[in-house]
């Protein structure tokens, strides 16, 4: 196998130019993270209810949507930059649109009247609480 040194550059332009448009582009189609990742998420448990953290940074309150059916937790995100720039001068930008969603299977043990959710520091507590335990404590019934 043969490597061949493959040199992108016309008669009269610099390497350098040609250098600054590939990454240009590159970085552009290659490093636009808020759009290939997702965010992290911590989930903990307490006696009461199930806490899942999911860090959200750059976002408000109202891009979340959240769903319960059946025995699913649905998180739902989507971000659109404001239209509010009108002038088209600029060299670079990139859009800004950010969109994610993210499903998560209940245990029984969780009641859906008892989840609520927190948006702050960038982090989105979602606290779903559980059943109560008293309820489904076996009971010993005696024959009379």
């Amino acid at each position: 196998m043969t490597l061949v040194n493959f040199n992108n550059r016309t008669r009269n332009s610099a390497p350098y130019f040609n250098n600054v448009f590939d990454s240009l582009f590159s970085e552009a189609l290659n490093k636009n993270y808020s759009i290939t990742k997702m965010p992290a998420v911590n989930i903990s448990e307490n006696a009461e209810a199930y806490v899942i953290e999911v860090a959200a940074p750059g976002l408000n309150k109202e891009d979340f949507q959240l769903n319960v059916k059946k025995d699913t937790l649905s998180l739902w995100v989507e971000k659109k930059a404001a239209e509010d720039e009108v002038k088209r001068d600029f060299s670079r930008r990139e859009f800004d649109f950010s969109s994610f969603a993210r499903s998560f299977m209940l245990p029984e043990s969780v009641d859906a009247e008892k989840i609520s959710a927190e948006y702050t520091n960038g982090v989105l507590y979602i606290t779903v609480g559980k059943k109560d335990e008293s309820q489904n404590a076996p009971k010993t019934i005696t024959v009379a």
